[in-house]
C-alpha cells in the first residue's frame, strides 16, 4: 500500500505530483500552490508575518524574530491530528523559506506519531534536486515514474547544453534574489547559469545566497540581470521596480544601459528546487541567447518581462536588437 503523503514544502509537492503520487497528498502547507489540482487538499501551516510590506519591511520583520528565536511559520497541531498520513516531506535548508525541520519534529513528537516517516530534503545544487525527486519517488511507492520523469528533465537539460555549446558568447550574468537587502542568487543558481551559457558574477554554486555591498555590486559590470524575487510573483515584484535605480548600480551597469534586464516570476520559477527548475534553465537560457532560445521566450512570456534603463517593460517574446 502506498504512503498517505503530507507534504510541507511547496517544491516537495510538485514532486509528488511530477511522480505521479497526486492522490497520495492528503495536506498541504499554506506555500503549496502548485499544480492547481492540489489546492483542495487541507493546509497545516501559516505564515506569521505579512507579505504585504515592502522587502526591506519584510526582511526586518524576518530578522526580529529569528533574534527572538521565534518560528516564522506555524503549524497546526489540530489540522494535523485531523489527518492519516505516513509520510512526511519537509526540509532543513532555510528557516526563511518554509517551516523548519525542528518544529516539524517537534509537533510529530507532540502528536505522538512516531510511526510516522520524515523525508528531509536539503538541496543546494542541481544534482541534489534530481537526487531529491528520486528519494521522493521511491519514498512514495513510484520508483518507476520517478526514473522516468527524472530522464525527461535530463533530456530537456541535455537539449540545452548542446545547443549553447554551439554559442561562442558568454555573457557575465548576475541574478537577484532579493531586493532589499540585496541578495544575489546562490546554491543552485550560478550552476545553471553556466549551463545556459554565462558567467555567474558575485555568488558560488552550492552556497548560499550573499548579501552584496552597493559598492560591491557597482564591481560585477554584469552583461545581463536577471530579477527574481524569492517568493514574489510577477506582478508582486512590479510593485518594486521603482526602487531598482536606488537599491542597485542602475546607471553603472552594462546590462541595464543595454536594456538587458529581465524580471521572472520569484515564486513559480528558480527557488523552488522542484521539477520546474527545468522551465528555470529555459528561462535563464533565453535571458542569455534569446536569438538561440526564441522557443523559450514564446513559452514563458506570460511568466517573465524585459526591462529597459526608464524601467519600461517589454515582453519577452518582442523583437529586439539583441546584438
Amino acid at each position: 500500500m502506498r504512503p498517505r503523503i503530507l507534504s510541507l514544502l511547496p517544491s516537495a509537492t510538485e514532486m509528488v505530483c511530477f511522480v505521479g503520487a497526486q492522490e497520495q497528498l492528503v495536506g498541504r502547507s499554506h506555500e503549496c500552490d502548485y499544480p492547481p489540482a492540489i489546492l483542495d487538499r487541507p493546509v497545516v501551516s501559516r505564515a506569521r508575518l505579512s507579505m504585504d510590506p515592502d522587502s526591506l519591511a519584510i526582511d526586518r520583520s524576518i530578522r526580529s524574530m529569528v533574534a527572538e528565536t521565534l518560528s516564522i511559520y506555524h503549524l497546526d497541531l489540530d489540522a494535523l491530528q485531523e489527518l492519516s498520513f505516513d509520510l512526511v516531506l519537509t526540509q532543513d535548508l532555510c528557516k526563511v523559506c518554509a517551516l523548519s525541520f525542528d518544529d516539524v519534529e517537534q509537533a510529530l513528537r507532540d502528536l505522538r506519531r512516531s510511526e510516522v516517516k520524515i523525508v528531509r530534503l536539503h538541496p543546494t545544487r542541481l544534482q541534489d534536486i534530481f537526487q531529491d525527486l528520486s528519494r521522493i519517488a521511491e519514498a512514495a511507492g513510484r520508483q518507476k515514474e520517478g526514473q522516468a520523469t527524472l530522464a525527461d528533465l535530463k533530456t530537456r537539460m541535455a537539449r540545452i547544453e548542446a545547443k549553447v555549446k554551439e554559442i561562442e558568447l558568454r555573457p557575465k550574468v548576475v541574478t537577484i534574489e532579493w531586493l532589499e537587502p540585496t541578495l544575489l542568487g546562490g546554491t543552485w543558481m550560478p550552476e545553471m547559469i553556466q549551463l545556459a551559457g554565462g558567467i555567474p558574477l558575485g555568488a558560488e554554486a552550492g552556497q548560499l545566497s550573499p548579501q552584496l555591498s552597493h559598492a560591491e555590486l557597482a564591481d560585477l559590470q554584469p552583461d545581463v540581470l536577471v530579477l527574481k524575487p524569492c517568493g514574489f510573483s510577477l506582478q508582486r515584484s512590479r510593485k518594486e521596480l521603482a526602487d531598482l535605480p536606488r537599491l542597485l548600480p542602475w546607471d553603472r551597469w552594462p546590462a541595464v544601459a543595454a536594456g538587458r534586464v529581465y524580471l521572472a516570476d520569484g515564486n513559480a520559477y528558480f527557488n523552488r528546487s522542484g521539477p520546474r527548475i527545468l522551465d528555470s534553465l529555459e528561462i535563464l537560457a533565453a535571458c542569455l541567447h534569446p536569438e538561440s532560445f526564441p522557443e523559450f521566450r514564446h513559452s514563458y512570456a506570460d511568466s517573465v518581462v524585459r526591462l529597459d534603463a526608464d524601467l519600461q517593460e517589454y515582453r519577452f517574446d518582442d523583437d529586439f536588437a539583441w546584438s
